[in-house]
């Protein structure tokens, strides 16, 4: 690192000018702290480094066993608290707090404290406790944080409980909340996003509920990325504005209230329950899909396949969808998709990625694996003119499937066909299969392209 900053000192220097504030923005805090050794002129470097990283395994590379040691805690707490005081009250634009060392709640309070004193936008804690009294506990966050007239972006990670904290709120410019692996109690939780006026993206990560029934309220949030949630009750979202709807996570018994209007793209990815036989258990997921309907760009992964062909029937019409995205696996069927396709009456593209899928009896007329009367009912009634198959590795059980598009595709006009990345050229390029393409340029009025 020193080598590095003595080449880029003998490429900036210019005099004095080399310690303005604007070229601190080049160094990072550790680099900025080591500077200071190299010359008296630069011991006040890091007084003007707008972004401040705090991250303990850096600054201390701890051996195994060495981060518990008192003494290396201490040396660690009092190099944050020289940082911090060699800044004084300069502006600090960001602040990010990284470390499993330090068991002082009181110092890290402090710490918090002062830079959101310094017009602070962007906060960003990962804080585990060591040697804490009371097995499983967490550091409770000081309600400091809630308090920001300047924070525009807050990030809460590992281990944090925001229950206390959250009962004083006063972040008027916050834009993007990220909670992963923090306790959060939904009552609370509904009241700190009622007070967050401008509120714009939502993250929630392996979030630690204290209780089963989760609301997710927000007049002016328009990106929400909820993932692997687990053992809800009920998931309710009133979120009139949101655009941008990224769920990742077990399905929960009852969606109550799915008010969502106005989204233009969702992703949608729905655990099974390992041995879980129990169909009941999905039966109301129809209510997530009711909601999202008025959604143009829709993505399902592969459980999500298996899920909703529990409540096919209850299935709503898709009047909006343009685009939709089916991510599929060797060991699931296609049985709901079929259902899909009928609900989707203005369908253009339809992206598949991976078509090889475990054949059953009831993978539906989409699929050619299995001779049935109705073959391809679906497809004839489906208008997607653009389809898209990524994952393509040149075998024959897909080539018959690609075959089986293009006879009962009646809108069809476009088939890219992508191979599966990293997989073998020389493989995918054999004469079969350039053959096989050529052949069905000549026999449809489809173009269909191979991307190798």
């Amino acid at each position: 690192i020193l080598s590095d900053i003595l080449s880029s000192y003998t490429y900036l220097h210019n005099g004095p000018r080399l310690l303005e504030p604007s070229l601190t923005s080049f160094l990072t805090t550790k680099e900025a702290a080591l500077t200071s050794i190299l010359a008296k002129r630069w011991r006040n470097l890091v007084a003007f480094v707008p972004c401040l990283t705090i991250d303990d395994s850096v600054f201390l590379h701890p051996e195994k066993g060495k981060q518990v040691k008192e003494d290396v805690k201490q040396s660690f707490m009092d190099f944050v608290d020289r940082v911090l005081a060699l800044q004084g009250n300069s502006p600090l634009k960001k602040f990010s707090l990284k470390c499993d060392t330090v068991a002082d709640t009181d110092r890290l309070d402090g710490w918090i404290s002062s830079v959101l004193a310094r017009g602070l936008s962007d906060l960003d804690l990962k804080i585990i406790l060591h040697n804490r009294k009371i097995p499983g506990d967490h550091y409770q966050l000081s309600p400091k944080c809630f308090e920001c007239s300047t924070l525009v972006s807050l990030s809460i990670d590992s281990w944090i409980d925001v229950t206390l904290a959250a009962a004083r709120i006063f972040l008027p410019m916050l834009k993007k909340l990220v909670l992963v692996w923090v306790k959060v109690c939904p009552d609370e939780f509904e009241t700190l996003l009622h007070a967050l006026p401008s509120l714009e993206e939502l993250v929630l990560a392996r979030v630690i509920w204290k209780g089963t029934d989760v609301t997710v309220s927000s007049a002016s949030l328009k990106t929400l990325t909820i993932m692997f949630c687990f053992w809800l009750n009920t998931l309710s979202f009133d979120t009139p504005s949101l655009v941008h709807f990224k769920y990742s996570g077990l399905v929960a018994p009852d969606y109550p209230v799915v008010n969502m209007g106005n989204l233009v793209d969702a992703q949608i990815d729905l655990f099974l329950r390992d041995n879980d036989e129990d169909a009941h258990r999905y039966s109301k997921v129809w209510k997530l899909f009711h909601g999202i309907r008025n959604v143009p760009n829709l993505s399902l992964f592969t459980d999500t396949l298996e899920v909703l062909s529990v409540c096919s029937e209850l299935m709503r019409v898709f009047n909006n969808i343009k685009s939709l995205t089916i991510k599929s696996g060797n060991d699931l069927g296609w049985q709901a998709t079929p259902a899909i396709l009928r609900n989707c009456p203005h369908l253009e593209t339809l992206v598949i990625k991976g078509i090889v899928h475990h054949v059953t009896d009831k993978c539906g007329d989409i699929c050619g694996c299995i001779s049935r009367e109705g073959k391809g009912l679906s497809l004839k009634l489906c208008p997607v003119k653009v389809m898209k198959i990524h994952g393509f590795q040149g075998t024959m059980q897909e080539m018959a499937m690609i075959k089986h598009f293009l006879e009962y595709l009646p809108c069809l006009k476009e088939m890219e066909v992508y191979a599966e990345e990293n997989n073998n050229p020389i493989q995918l390029g054999t004469k079969h299969v350039l053959e096989m393409f050529e052949l069905y340029n000549k026999l449809s009025s489809c173009n269909v392209q191979l991307f190798i």
